[in-house]
Formats: structure tokens, C-alpha cells, sequence
């Protein structure tokens, strides 16, 4: 682990300059997405580029298992709330759908045309849409600032209407920045624009967690020192409280590789997902 203080905060949060080929994820991402679209759409289990509000990014991919859902699976992106988008994941969605569950990928507008607390409201929206398009239990899942915003929609001032709260069945953050205040720290915070207020509002850890959702922390036992801390952070945090806390560190993955398990329906991380035992 990281020796603290920390002497080197973009060295802390820089991920690609820490793993073997990391320039080779994104293309094989999209290859891996492209084809499950194309293969969903052929189905005709797709439905994309629904919009979900007025802005350019506000839009969702929203994949249909075979006959009536069992529920909603939510999938929030990363990219430190300054990259990418909803269609470099869709491929993600293959183990959620296998055990009957509709799943929803919404896009968001990045930083610095929006701050990470419009984000937040921008995802809760997101979620709200889809949420009355698919009837059953909600769970939500992010992986790096997704994490986050996950986390974010069941703490702090509400951010979901409390009839979608009500639905939220588990909540799955992987490698989640749950404490912003480290951030300001960093180059990125030049597009980030995080500020005191922004950081207390929108740090999971900083807030109480709304009711008793079950919430699973995720992270990579490979990652980042300060990525496990952060999952650690959330954990320690709120099993203070009434929500049921449930922590892995799962052995060997970094932070590209630890989310290829949602992919797979027998994987320990999508079954913990979907709230299923074993």
C-alpha cells in the first residue's frame, strides 16, 4: 500500500501508466461492445439511443432479456467523469440479461461542460426513465467514477424520486472514487473543477447512506493503492449505518480487468450484482 502522505496525486490516480498494455483495453472494449450491439439489435432485443433528457449526451442503451424482465440493471461508465461513453460497455450487459434482467447504459455529459454534481442529476434522470420503462427490482452498478454516482444515488440530498428509491434492491460500486477531496489535488481537477462544496456534497463517504439497500464494494486486489483505500473508505464508512456492507478485493484484477465479470452470468461480481448467492 501507499505510504501516506501521498507525495504524487496524478501518479496515485493514474491507472493506464500501471498496467501491462493498457493501450490495447479501449479498442478491444469497443470490438467487444460493436459486436454485442450488432448481435442484440439483429435480435432485436435493442434498444438505443433512447433519450432520457434535453441534452446531447442524454442518452441510454436499454438490452432486453428473453420474455418479461426479472428487474433492472443499471451500468454506470467511467473515465473520471471526463471520457468515454455508454457504447464502449455494451458488452457488459450479457451477464445481467442472461439471468433475465433488462439492462440500461446511460451516457452523461463530461467535465468541464458540466460539473460532477450535474452528472449526478443527470444520471438519477437516467435511471428514472429507465426505470418506468422496466417494471421489478433496480440494481445499480458504476465502475470508476461510475462507482461514484451509484453510491451517489442512494446517499446524501436524493437525487432519485423516492418511488425509484423504493425499487433500489443493491448497489455494486467497482473501484468507485467514493472521496473526491483527493482529486482537487490532481492535473485532471484543471477539466474536473471540483471545489470545496462540490467535494463534501457529492463524497460518498462524506454522506449517509439513504435506508438499508444492500451495497457490495468492488475493487481490483491489483489496482491502484489508493483505489483500494477509496473502496475500503466506503465500507468503513457506512457500515456504520443501516445499510447491509459487504466488501471484495478480488485477487489479481486491475482496474481495467476487474469489470469483465459482469460479462460472465457465473462470475462472482455479476452474481453479486444481481444479488444471488454463491
Amino acid at each position: 500500500m501507499t505510504d501516506y502522505p501521498i507525495a504524487d496525486y496524478d501518479d496515485a490516480y493514474a491507472n493506464g501508466a500501471h498496467i501491462e498494455g493498457a493501450g490495447t483495453y479501449p479498442p478491444k472494449w469497443t470490438e467487444l461492445a460493436q459486436a454485442f450491439r450488432d448481435q442484440a439489435a439483429a435480435a432485436g432485443r435493442a434498444r438505443l439511443e433512447l433519450a432520457y433528457g434535453p441534452g446531447e449526451r442524454n442518452r441510454l442503451d436499454l438490452f432486453l432479456p428473453e420474455g418479461t424482465p426479472n428487474g433492472l440493471a443499471v451500468f454506470v461508465h467511467g473515465g473520471y467523469w471526463k471520457a468515454f461513453d455508454r457504447s464502449v460497455w455494451s458488452h457488459l450487459a450479457a451477464g445481467p440479461l442472461a439471468h433475465g434482467y433488462a439492462v440500461a447504459m446511460p451516457g452523461y455529459t463530461l467535465c468541464p461542460d458540466i460539473g460532477i454534481d450535474g452528472i449526478g442529476e443527470e444520471i438519477a434522470a437516467a435511471i428514472s426513465f429507465a426505470a418506468g420503462q422496466v417494471d421489478g427490482p433496480i440494481r445499480l452498478t458504476g465502475h470508476s467514477a461510475g462507482g461514484q454516482l451509484v453510491a451517489r444515488m442512494i446517499s446524501g440530498t436524493p437525487l432519485l424520486p423516492q418511488a425509484v428509491l423504493a425499487r433500489v434492491a443493491g448497489v455494486t460500486p467497482i473501484s468507485g472514487v467514493h472521496d473526491l477531496r483527493p482529486l482537487v489535488r490532481t492535473e485532471m481537477n484543471e477539466i474536473l473543477k471540483i471545489d470545496t462544496g462540490t467535494a463534501q456534497s457529492e463524497s460518498p463517504v462524506l454522506l449517509e447512506p439513504r435506508g438499508a439497500i444492500p451495497v457490495t464494494a468492488w475493487v481490483g486486489a491489483a489496482e491502484r493503492p489508493e483505489f483500494v483505500r477509496q473502496n475500503r473508505a466506503l465500507y468503513e464508512m457506512w457500515r456504520g449505518f443501516a445499510t447491509p456492507m459487504s466488501i471484495i478485493e478480488e485477487t489479481d484484477k486491475h482496474h481495467f480487468n476487474v469489470i469483465d465479470g459482469l460479462a460472465d452470468p457465473q462470475h462472482p461480481l455479476c452474481r453479486a450484482f444481481l444479488g444471488l448467492a454463491g
